[in-house]
């Protein structure tokens, strides 16, 4: 067996072990109460898992036993997995590049603005065709009710690190002056119009402030800051693909020239 061989055979073993953790953080995202409400972002990180997986296995076969029919499949599927895993990567940094979070003076969290965020995320997510759907999908994780058996006090509560899901969809917008009662209880507003927010809170469990831009807000920024992570997984896996399917050309042409030989 050539070096390039060896080599290419051990780089896809290699890519067929590291397929594994990239599929368990894609089930990871979509498991998210966000990634299972948006159907749209669940799972691409999954698929791309075991699209490495498949294809790793390939050029390990393709290459430890001098397969050139192996090996001319695998090369042309590696272009297009490592074509498409760019363009994946481009566009996830493209529209999770804004962000429309804010910190609030004498508060541990942020808020997030809609306008924020990127117009294809606001069109594909928090527009009025998608929102109902995935609304009721939020109301049905019952994430906000988790509050109140996590902060038994108000400072505890304002100094707390929450996520933008629980921050834009269980309490009203802090400019709205709504005193605190508890983690999804906020009463006696004193500046009701400064946001339409402000008057779409509701106490009611199933309603609180998931009808609030806040909300939708809130449930980009989660997206965004986990497909921020997800990008590093992608960019990891895109530099592994790239450097074995430059090998793996190299025993490619080893395959020819020993198949010429017998």
């Amino acid at each position: 067996m050539g070096v390039s061989n060896n080599i290419t055979s051990i780089l896809n073993f290699i890519a067929f072990l590291c397929s594994i953790p990239i599929i368990a953080s894609g089930l990871w995202l979509a498991s998210k109460p966000d990634n299972e409400c948006v159907l749209l972002f669940r799972w691409p990180v999954v698929i791309l898992g075991f699209l490495i997986l498949i294809i790793s296995l390939m050029g390990f076969i393709g290459a430890y036993w001098y397969k050139e029919g192996i090996l001319s499949l695998y090369l042309c599927c590696m272009a297009i997995l490592i074509t498409l895993g760019l363009i994946l990567l481009i566009f996830a940094f493209v529209v999770t590049r804004p962000d429309g979070s804010y910190w609030v003076p004498g508060r541990g969290y942020k808020e997030y603005q809609l306008q924020g965020y990127s117009i294809w995320l606001r069109e594909h997510v928090a527009s009025d065709d998608y929102w109902p759907k995935i609304r009721d999908c939020l109301v049905d994780t019952n994430f906000c009710a988790k509050l109140n058996y996590q902060f038994m006090s108000s400072p505890q509560y304002f100094f707390a690190h929450m996520s933008p899901l629980q921050s834009g969809c269980c309490k009203p917008p802090t400019t709205c002056g709504y005193q605190y009662v508890g983690p999804t209880m906020w009463i006696n507003p004193t500046n009701p119009i400064i946001d339409p927010d402000c008057a779409i809170w509701s106490t009611d469990p199933s309603m609180l402030c998931y009808n609030c831009n806040s909300c939708r807000a809130g449930l980009l920024g989660n997206l965004r800051n986990e497909w921020r992570k997800a990008n590093i997984i992608l960019i990891v896996a895109l530099v592994l693909l790239i450097v074995v399917y430059v090998v793996a050309c190299s025993a490619f042409r080893n395959a020819q020239t020993q198949d010429r030989k017998k």
